[in-house]
């Protein structure tokens, strides 16, 4: 029997039993599925911070409190080393070559504007913020410097604040008064959206004030979450870092061959780091995902065994008509494939569609690569091998004689 005769003999067996077939691909259909959703969901994840990171400069650099202590467990803002406004300051007066630098201390409160109210990080800093961290104002003004020497009461307003707070227009709350810890400030401005990348910090749920009046009225700390600062170009970059250092480590007293108790961090290790950690979830959901083509592949390996046993007699005529072994067991494999790649095939387009529908309806970022399309098929088809190799050989080595006689 040619190899055209015994797929036409697979197929019309599928087409006898439509509602079985149909059933035993659904497992591997949900397993495709699956697997390319959650593949889109973290490769979405990954391409939306790359785009995130390199929007905010690839000169700009961050320097971070360092961990105060050693040991497992997770660390609070508290439980860093101090970095304080005189840290900021020693930069700008003893720095050599050093770009704009932009301290920022931060608190999360809650904001209140006429009868509404919404929680949001606090954020106060010098007025060169929309130049260091590459944001723009979609209404209004930022604060000058000589507003914030003054310790004025103006507060500039992401995007996501508005929304929380049921306002359809920026220009609704312009030049309105909001109250941060009862103390009364003035919106004079309203930051551009730069959208939410995966589960991080959303850069547009922020209220930016001026830093001395938030180091002297609503916050009343000298503790900074941050200082970032620009180098002068990229080819710069690892010289400004040796002297952010140097500034530092004289001004924390640290001894030679003792650790910094700070971090400088730049675009491309925020990149790597961001990139591993979806990374890591990508495989862990794909994993998981993954299980439900194993569960698909042993439900097809049942049925197979079934279809074996019910079709004993049809097999045992085949094979006293002349049908080989491997006659009976490539059709047995045939059966066994078909139903893979053809769950695999409606896997594919139900996982697509899955990832559209979350970018739509939750403004997600998912994105559907071919390489992710072509390994869930190709897993797929697997499988049927896979699985459907023991049922085939199954039915292959049954005795035409024993065949015959089954009832």
């Amino acid at each position: 029997m040619v190899l055209g005769e015994i797929f036409v003999v697979a197929l019309g067996a599928l087409r006898a039993n439509k509602l079985r077939s149909m059933l035993t691909m659904l497992g591997i259909v949900i397993g495709v599925a699956a697997v390319i959703a959650m593949i889109a969901l973290g490769t979405g994840a990954q391409l939306a911070v790359k785009e995130r990171i390199a929007a905010l400069g690839t000169t700009l650099l961050t320097v971070s409190p360092g961990q105060q202590r050693m040991g497992g467990g997770f660390f609070s803002f508290n439980d860093r080393a101090r970095m304080i406004m005189k840290d900021a300051v020693a930069l700008e007066e003893k720095g050599n070559n050093l770009g704009l630098i932009q301290p920022e201390m931060a608190r999360d409160l809650q904001v209140t504007y006429l009868n509404k109210n919404t929680g949001t990080s606090v954020v106060g800093t010098t007025s060169n913020f929309l130049e260091v961290r590459n944001f723009k104002l979609a209404a209004g003004r930022f604060f000058t410097s000589a507003e914030d020497a003054s310790k004025a009461r103006v507060a500039v307003i992401g995007p996501e604040v508005i929304k929380n707070m049921g306002l359809s227009s920026p220009y609704a709350i312009l030049d309105e008064p909001i109250r941060i810890r009862g103390i009364q400030f003035t919106v004079i401005g309203v930051l551009e959206s730069k959208g939410q990348s995966g589960g991080f910090m959303n850069p547009d749920d922020q209220l930016i004030i001026p830093l001395q009046t938030a180091r002297y009225r609503a916050l009343g700390t000298e503790r900074l979450r941050s200082i970032s600062v620009l180098a002068p170009s990229e080819d710069k970059i690892d010289e400004t870092m040796a002297e952010i250092q140097r500034v530092l480590r004289r001004e924390h007293k640290i001894r030679p061959g003792r650790p910094d108790d700070f971090t400088i961090r730049n675009q491309s290790d925020f990149l790597s780091t961001f990139a591993e950690t979806t990374q890591v979830f990508t495989y862990l959901l794909s994993g998981i995902a993954a299980v439900s083509l194993l569960v698909g592949g042993i439900g097809i390996m049942n049925i197979m065994l079934v279809s074996v046993t019910e079709r004993t007699r049809e097999i045992g005529v085949r094979k006293a008509l002349g049908a080989t072994r491997w006659n009976i067991l490539v059709q047995f494999l045939i059966e066994a494939v078909v139903l893979c790649l053809l769950g695999g095939l409606l896997g594919i387009l139900l996982g697509s569609g899955i990832a559209n529908w979350l970018s739509t309806a939750f403004q997600w970022n998912t994105s559907i690569s071919p390489t992710s399309i072509g390994l869930a098929f190709g897993f797929s088809a697997v499988v049927g091998v896979l699985f459907g190799v023991w049922p085939a050989r199954r039915a292959a080595r049954l005795d035409p004689i024993l065949a015959l006689r089954y009832e």
